[in-house]
């Protein structure tokens, strides 16, 4: 890490821009193995620790979101501000919730009424989705 790095400066690598161009030209959430056989077919040598590396950093600098559901594989989202999500129990695919703004009444309530300081909220939707309700018809 050079100095610059250890006082908080990230410098923009082919990587890490890559790697946010591929989550943001996707609707899918993708896993960062996923997002590894993406970029790997425009940067051969690149390896899945790299991958990894800079989701976190771009993570940490708030250019994507990392949604982990409990299983062993996060999700990653490309776009970054606050919104909801459903998942589906069936595939296993997570679809952003459209034209459903944040609550943010939601954060001030739970703050009032216990005496938090809340900075946002996540909310998941559990269900089936399109493709798979048909299946179960």
């Amino acid at each position: 890490m050079d100095e610059k790095e250890k006082k908080g400066f990230v410098r923009n690598t082919r990587q890490r821009a890559l790697i946010l161009e591929v989550l943001r030209s996707t609707r899918v959430h993708p896993t960062a193995d996923w997002i590894y056989e993406k970029v790997k077919k425009k940067i051969p040598n690149i390896s899945l620790g790299t991958v990894y590396r800079n989701l976190a950093t771009l993570k940490k600098m708030g250019e994507i979101m990392e949604l982990n559901y409990g299983s062993k594989n996060s999700r990653y989202d490309g776009k970054p501000e606050n919104h909801y999500h459903f998942v589906c129990l069936e595939c296993g695919q997570t679809f952003d919730v459209e034209d459903l703004p944040v609550n943010r009444e939601l954060d001030k309530e739970v703050a009032d009424r216990n005496g938090w300081e809340v900075f946002y909220h996540r909310l998941e939707f559990y269900g089936l989705c399109g493709d798979c309700g048909k299946k179960e018809d």
